[in-house]
């Protein structure tokens, strides 16, 4: 985790907090931040239906929020299917369970380095 600055990890943390109390499934955090200019941590997580997927989002916009971090953008919010959340430093994608699979960014950004939620 060499390049991630701590106001990443503390955008993480808060997020990655609000994800686990709104019951996401699987939640991960992805060091892109030697792999790629756009980001320092990827947060992926996913809900077992639509309603939920728009609550995890709902929370983790809140919790960042009230500590003065704003969205610069939000997208896929309506349909609920991957919502994609970029902060700047953080980007997190709340999917539901059959377009994680379907898009598997794992795999996709699997140069990054895949960190224990924990550690942060």
């Amino acid at each position: 985790m060499s390049n991630i600055t701590e106001k990443s990890k503390e955008m993480a943390r808060l997020a990655i907090k609000a994800l686990e109390d709104t019951k996401a499934v699987d939640v991960r955090a992805l060091d892109i931040s030697e792999v790629s200019v756009m980001a320092d941590l990827f947060i992926i997580a996913s809900g077992s239906s639509t309603k939920q997927v728009k609550a995890l989002g709902d929370h983790v916009d809140e919790a960042l929020g009230r500590a003065g971090y704003e969205a610069k953008d939000i997208e896929g919010y309506e349909g609920a299917k991957w919502i994609l959340m970029d902060y700047g430093d953080i980007i997190i994608h709340i999917f539901d369970e059959e377009n994680r699979k379907f898009y598997d960014l794992e795999r996709i950004w699997r140069d990054g380095q895949q960190i224990e939620t924990s550690e942060l």
